[in-house]
């Protein structure tokens, strides 16, 4: 009968350092497979066809303009579209009170901004008092901070 071998004092086992071993390997495989620096210079022109590019197709300033002008016309023609509508669906008096609602709500607005307004024309005058004469005293002061506790010594010139 043959004894397993022991390890001996001091150096690892040795199903130990097999898996030290690969995982080892392992990690030297991802980090060899995740990085790649390529430091080749890009051609300034290259031989591909130009791709499309998102947002508005090339065009002359001309049809940019024309184009500027039908979208906004479109787009204002939506509310008239709607006001049409509307009135086909509606009975007169709600047709009344959803037309004459922004009506209303302007003249309130606006009888808030009269009131703001009166308020502050009727705020106290501002108030000015003359003292009477007043020594202005114009030296100049020199200052030193020294350390690193800030101490700072102002000295008036003699």
């Amino acid at each position: 009968m043959q004894l397993p071998e022991q390890p001996v004092a001091g150096q690892p086992d040795l199903i130990v350092q097999q898996n030290a071993d690969r995982l080892l390997a392992a990690i030297r495989d991802i980090e060899q497979s995740t990085y790649h620096r390529d430091d080749t210079k890009l051609p300034a022109v290259g031989d591909a066809p130009p791709v499309p590019q998102p947002g508005q197709p090339p065009m002359s300033q001309w049809a940019v303009n024309a184009s500027g002008v039908i979208k906004a016309v479109s787009v204002a023609s939506l509310p008239v579209g709607g006001a049409l509508w509307l009135v086909g669906q509606v009975d007169p008096w709600a047709l009344g009170i959803i037309f004459g609602s922004p009506i209303v709500a302007a003249l309130a607005v606006a009888r808030l901004v009269a009131k703001v307004k009166d308020a502050n024309q009727a705020t106290q005058p501002n108030v000015q008092n003359y003292y009477g004469n007043v020594h202005h005293d114009t030296r100049n002061v020199t200052s030193t901070t020294r350390g690193v506790i800030a101490n700072t010594r102002n000295q008036l010139p003699k």
